[in-house]
């Protein structure tokens, strides 16, 4: 089995019922779930780090370029990174760009994980996947579909990614 790196940046994959708010937020202490997730799914073998714990809407080229640089200096050939899905697909596009070489996956979550009716845990199993099998390239994995960073967008009336 090819090992993953698997960069985490926020989104709604790493949001939680914040009972005294009533909203959705993230957990405490900037804690992703991505390592509960590889846990209950007995998926051990891949390195977790994560880099930001932000929503989407307050991504900029600024992180975009962290991530980036990140990607470069990782070890492995394959790389996950989990992002929230508003801007998803700008991110694709920007990683395109910086000629990494390897094979970069972005995935995330149209529910948290932690509200346990969540397509998180079926996303990044897929995205861990398509990291170890696709040629170099960035891509987007979400609700069962592979997408290449030019292809990737969010349909919101239906509320999953699709061509």
């Amino acid at each position: 089995m090819k090992p993953v790196r698997i960069f985490t940046t926020g989104g709604t994959m790493d949001k939680v019922h914040d009972w005294r708010r009533e909203t959705i937020a993230f957990a405490g202490a900037g804690r992703s779930q991505v390592p509960d997730i590889l846990q209950q799914s007995r998926c051990y073998e891949h390195e977790v780090e994560q880099l930001f714990q932000i929503d989407s809407l307050e991504m900029t080229d600024a992180y975009r370029n962290i991530i980036c640089e990140r990607i470069g200096k990782a070890e492995e050939e394959g790389v996950v990174v989990t992002h929230g899905t508003s801007t998803m697909a700008e991110t694709a596009r920007y990683l395109a760009k910086c000629g990494l070489g390897k094979t970069v996956v972005l995935t995330g979550a149209m529910r948290p994980h932690a509200l346990f009716v969540s397509d998180a845990s079926f996303n990044l199993g897929g995205a861990i996947i398509a990291a170890q099998t696709l040629p170099p390239g960035v891509y987007g994995v979400m609700n069962g579909g592979i997408f290449e960073a030019q292809e990737l967008k969010k349909n919101e009336r239906l509320g999953r990614f699709d061509v």
